[in-house]
């Protein structure tokens, strides 16, 4: 007898739904635990916020801390409107550069402003990390 014999007797297992009711079996159980266990022990709700007194240690996540920052020296108008203009710059880039070239080295123009950029930002991270 053949490994291919021995692979036709074999009984097959169809996928739907002997094994996708197991996965639906283990998700009930799952939730039902995450349920008894938020039933006995209960998250404290916090004070009340106030919407118009907002802590002096409220930071954003650490991706945002580069528009905190500029936000934070600019007037809100220009805040709101340099990172407005630079994502749609990124949106129309591919239109507006139109050189041939693909090595770093022939594309100077492009590469210093990345560079640029990518200096600014990490100088504004760091800049409202540390503020």
């Amino acid at each position: 007898m053949s490994l291919e014999d021995e692979a036709k007797e074999k009984k097959h297992i169809p996928w739907f739904p002997n094994f996708v009711i197991s996965e639906i079996i283990v998700v009930y159980i799952v939730l039902a635990v995450l349920i008894i266990l938020a039933s006995i022990f209960p998250s404290g709700l916090e004070e009340v916020a106030d919407p118009l007194h907002v802590p002096a240690h409220a930071k954003p996540e650490w991706y945002f801390f580069w528009l905190y920052q500029i936000v934070k020296k600019v007037p809100p108008l220009v805040g709101i409107a340099v990172p407005v203009v630079g994502l749609l710059l990124l949106i129309f880039l591919p239109f507006l550069d139109r050189n041939p070239e693909r090595h770093p080295r022939k594309r100077i123009i492009s590469m210093t402003i990345g560079v640029g950029v990518v200096i600014a930002l990490l100088g504004l991270t760091i800049w409202g990390y540390l503020s």
